[in-house]
């Protein structure tokens, strides 16, 4: 091997540790604090510091804030004293670790990414893991090291995906699904008819959609690809109106929410389902496509394209299908009954025990 070949590959293996280490730090836990009971019991969800736009901590937002409407006390748990999510609003009840002490009767809900520092947490609250994307489970948790999920009295997932997985991997773990919401009030279709636009993620698969995007070529010249990026909530939700057509490139999805939340939208939706999402996707009103065929999605993407230059109130028609299955299955009203439920069996199993 030359003296240059040496170099360039101890680069990328600096910079892949650097990235490694950057991952580590964002899934490294806070000092969390324990003492005699205090007040009244919380339920409180263990949260990163994670500036920008993330599925899996709006998902915990939104369980903290159905628990507390419904009369139960609960909490995010930031790293931090003063830090919250600033890309969507919300009243959310935020706390530090730094300013507050779990006793024996709270619960600390533990999302899948700490799983590299399980063994930092403490055992006097009881332990739930919110594991939303169990191909993440053994992520970063070193092969020699078993990853101990029975510090958890039960597990929440998202999908049947992520709970066949979890089951699996941990027999005997209580495992339910609290399946995600999507808000009806901000993830809908425009009245008017969509430009020609393709709306993407290109954080997923930039090499996969590249690819696409190149293998369509000219079928794109009347067309605009949309990348969302560090959008908001609003913002986002805005785009979708906007787009008549969704490419998914989900890979090991837990769930799969930019795809319901197009399909929200109106949209048509094409792409990779990332296993998770393959509850959602029907072909009656979306196409999905094996694992990596790039081809057969720029095929795919090319008939939508066609179709809807020439009869665009037929891709319309199919994406108000979609919207109208999103409401009805994953409803906030249909998220707060299975919440609730959960918890209720796991307070009745603690007053048991």
């Amino acid at each position: 091997m030359s003296r240059s070949i040496r170099w360039v590959a101890s680069v990328r293996g600096f910079i892949k540790r650097i990235s490694e280490e950057r991952v580590l730090r964002l899934r490294r836990p806070p000092t969390i604090r324990t003492g005699p009971p205090g007040g009244e019991p919380t339920v409180y969800y263990l949260c990163p510091n994670y500036p920008v736009p993330s599925g899996g901590i709006r998902a915990i937002y939104r369980h903290v804030d159905i628990l507390n409407q419904a009369g139960r006390s609960a909490a995010v748990l930031h790293h931090r004293d003063g830090y919250a999510c600033g890309w969507f609003e919300h009243s959310t009840r935020i706390v530090g670790a730094p300013s507050v002490r779990l006793s024996p009767a709270d619960v600390l809900v533990v999302p899948e990414i700490y799983g590299p520092y399980l063994d930092r947490l403490p055992r006097i609250p009881r332990l739930v893991a919110f594991n939303q994307n169990a191909y993440l489970t053994f992520e970063h948790v070193p092969t020699a090291r078993p990853l101990r999920y029975d510090i958890f009295a039960a597990a929440l997932t998202v999908s049947g995906d992520s709970a066949e997985f979890l089951r699996f991997a941990f027999p005997g773990l209580n495992v339910s699904v609290v399946g995600n919401a999507i808000d009806a009030d901000v993830f809908h279709p425009s009245p008017e008819l969509p430009v020609k636009r393709i709306a993407m993620m290109p954080r997923k698969r930039p090499e996969d959609s590249q690819q696409i995007l190149r293998l369509l070529g000219e079928r794109l010249r009347n067309w605009d690809v949309v990348r969302i990026q560090d959008a908001s909530e609003q913002q986002t939700a805005a785009i979708l109106r906007s787009v008549p057509i969704f490419l998914a490139l989900g890979r090991r999805e837990g769930f799969g929410l930019p795809a319901a939340e197009a399909m929200a939208s109106g949209c048509y939706v094409v792409g990779f389902s990332g296993f998770g999402g393959r509850e959602i996707f029907d072909p009656a009103f979306s196409t999905p496509v094996e694992d990596g065929d790039v081809l057969s999605v720029a095929r795919e993407l090319a008939r939508l394209i066609e179709l809807y230059e020439h009869r665009p109130s037929e891709i319309r028609e199919a994406g108000a299908l979609a919207r109208e299955r999103i409401r009805e299955r994953y409803s906030l009203e249909r998220q707060r009954a299975e919440l609730l439920a959960f918890y209720d069996q796991l307070l009745a199993d603690q007053l048991i025990a």
